[in-house]
């Protein structure tokens, strides 16, 4: 065993590892001490998942860091986020009792087509919610019977719907056009001699993809009213006499005219070099300097048939306007001008035709 001397000349029995630690501590000594020291290491790592850092220089444990966070943190105090207010409003009617007694149409198959509230708001008919009320209310049918429930899908494309019996045309693709054609243009989409004429006026929708077909036809000194559409089976109907869609004409003709005898053999017929032919209705509403301005309203189509009824009548045309075709109005559209037909006029035409 090693030994030193003190000051005083006693000798000094310590050992070597129990000098007093730099910094007055005094560490553990022997087996015991050892163990403790392994123990109390292994408590530490145990608590924090890493082993614990000493400082070199003192053998001391080292201090936590001062941001570690400790193992038991204070509780805080919980705050709950305010309540969120919701302003939807439910949508009205979403179930409608529906009176059994009446011819409805409540159990309609259901496809992968629109909703019909939607269908009738894409067609201009009324908002979403207006079409709702519309259906409740059972003013809508759906190919034939009447509709009240919400939600109802339907095709577009061979869906026939009507409000208030009117019908109202759903498909996006259909396109229908009122010209006023001007005088000295033809009524054709193309000219080989190059003359102006309705394809002229087109082009444009044309070139995009449209095929419009022009209802009836009106020569080239005629002015006025003429329908355009890509319905094919719409603008085959209205031509078809069979449906007598009324078309009116205003004319400025030579020699002032005599109503009552004039109108008389008009409406009573008049036999062409083609057949017999007659007017609807028959009105003088100006003279003047032998001239006279008349309207006439019949159903035919044929072939220059208003000039050379008032040609048989003694009463040559000089101008020829025609300005209404069925519920279609010309009004003060100008010439050489196309114009998208409303709703309701659309409706009044297919409905003149059964369609």
């Amino acid at each position: 065993m090693n030994t030193s001397a003190r000051r005083d000349g006693t000798p000094d029995r310590r050992r070597r590892g129990d000098q007093p630690a730099r910094g007055g501590a005094t560490r553990a000594t022997g087996s015991r001490g050892a163990r403790a020291d392994r123990r109390g290491s292994g408590e530490t790592e145990q608590r924090t998942g890493r082993p614990e850092r000493s400082d070199q220089r003192t053998g001391r444990a080292a201090p936590p860091p001062a941001n570690r966070k400790s193992k038991n943190p204070k509780p805080q105090r919980q705050v709950s986020a305010p309540p969120v207010l919701n302003n939807a409003k439910p949508a009205r009617r979403q179930y409608v009792e529906v009176d059994d007694s009446a011819e409805t149409h409540t159990k309609l198959p259901w496809g992968e087509g629109e909703r019909l509230q939607k269908v009738l708001a894409k067609a201009g008919v009324a908002s979403r919610r207006a079409a709702e009320e519309l259906i409740a209310r059972g003013r809508v049918e759906v190919d034939g019977l009447i509709v009240r429930e919400q939600g109802l899908r339907i095709d577009p494309k061979t869906a026939v719907v009507r409000v208030d019996g009117t019908r109202v045309v759903v498909r996006e693709e259909l396109v229908h056009l009122a010209l006023n054609k001007p005088k000295g243009w033809q009524s054709t989409m193309a000219d080989d001699l190059g003359r102006p004429c309705v394809g002229d006026i087109v082009a444009e929708r044309v070139a995009a993809g449209q095929r419009l077909f022009h209802v009836g036809r009106l020569d080239a000194d005629t002015e006025g009213l003429l329908l355009l559409t890509n319905d094919g089976d719409l603008a085959h109907r209205l031509m078809h006499p069979s449906f007598e869609v009324s078309k009116t004409y205003l004319a400025t003709v030579h020699g002032e005219v005599d109503n009552r005898m004039v109108s008389k053999r008009l409406r009573d017929g008049v036999e062409l070099e083609d057949g017999p032919a007659k007017v609807d209705r028959f009105q003088v509403l100006e003279l003047g300097e032998g001239r006279s301005l008349v309207k006439l309203v019949l159903h035919e189509g044929r072939k220059h048939i208003v000039r050379r009824l008032l040609d048989a009548v003694g009463h040559p045309v000089n101008r020829l306007v025609r300005t209404n075709i069925g519920p279609v109005a010309l009004g003060d559209q100008r010439p050489g001008t196309l114009r998208v037909l409303g709703r309701d006029e659309v409706g009044k035409l297919y409905e003149a035709v059964s369609l």
